[in-house]
């Protein structure tokens, strides 16, 4: 499951607020900004609910010897 971390740099990522975070993933905001700020950890299906939105988005979730991170495999419409 992706940490608070890799959620908050997704996002970047993708220039989407917290809002449209949750908009893609069915949640709430404040689940969002809970998660990205460590004060709660969210259900097993909430976090994959928000995996799901990102990887749908074109993110993927990388997790490795030295660390974590995400990147981004989609094109940006604008450079088409």
């Amino acid at each position: 499951m992706p940490s608070a971390a890799q959620v908050r740099a997704a996002r970047a990522l993708l220039d989407w607020t917290q809002d449209d975070l949750a908009g893609a993933a069915g949640i709430t905001p404040q689940t969002v900004r809970l998660l990205e700020t460590g004060q709660r950890v969210p259900f097993v299906r909430t976090l994959r609910a928000i995996k799901s939105a990102l990887e749908t988005s074109g993110v993927a979730f990388v997790s490795e010897g030295r660390g974590e991170g995400v990147i981004l495999f989609r094109a940006d419409s604008e450079d088409e």
